[in-house]
């Protein structure tokens, strides 16, 4: 059964993003996901997209903003202990900006849309953990303030969850906020070599 998505009935842009005509935002590729409670299925195969995405966004001259979520001291997300430190594989390099945020929405209550100002572009392509989670947030913080985003899903990785309402593996969890993601606030791309 094929579907229209609210994108579509809005006749928003369906096309991807341009990495050099873009900002790159890498939402919470910290080691709280790496290991212990919070470790995600997937991580480091998500963890190698992300590698690469990264050197491509870099080598096409693309902004790139790096943002963490602080919890703070003594928690799994304490960006001052190595536990909440960004991974190795993708940590910033000079130049490109971090942001500490607290919510979900990597916009809310931070400086990351002066940084996309700044950058000079309204098209933001994003890849991180966890998928249904901050991914899916900041995505609907970006199309909210006007931007035309774009998500990588193989740099994207999430956990199962069990709550009242049921059971679901991490792969249908990741795939859901994907396509919550599809369906209005931006364009999904399998994989970072599909963007030009």
């Amino acid at each position: 059964m094929t579907t229209t998505t609210l994108r579509e009935l809005n006749g928003f842009d369906q096309a991807p993003a341009v990495l050099a005509d873009s900002t790159l935002i890498l939402i919470d590729y910290q080691n709280t996901y790496t290991q212990g409670v919070m470790e995600l299925d997937g991580w480091r195969e998500a963890l190698d997209a992300a590698a690469e995405l990264l050197g491509r966004a870099r080598a096409a001259g693309a902004k790139v903003i790096h943002v963490v979520n602080d919890g703070g001291e003594g928690t799994p997300y304490d960006i001052r202990a190595e536990i909440g430190r960004i991974h190795p594989r993708v940590a910033p390099v000079e130049g490109e900006p971090t942001v500490v945020k607290g919510k979900p929405d990597a916009f809310l209550g931070t400086g990351l849309d002066r940084l996309v100002e700044e950058a000079g572009n309204d098209t933001v392509v994003l890849a991180g953990f966890m998928t249904h989670m901050c991914v899916a947030f900041t995505a609907q913080g970006a199309f909210l303030r006007g931007s035309h985003v774009t998500i990588v899903a193989d740099a994207c990785a999430t956990r199962p969850l069990r709550t009242a309402a049921g059971e679901v593996t991490a792969d249908q969890l990741h795939r859901a906020a994907l396509v919550t993601v599809h369906d209005l606030y931006g364009v999904v791309v399998a994989e970072g070599s599909q963007l030009l």
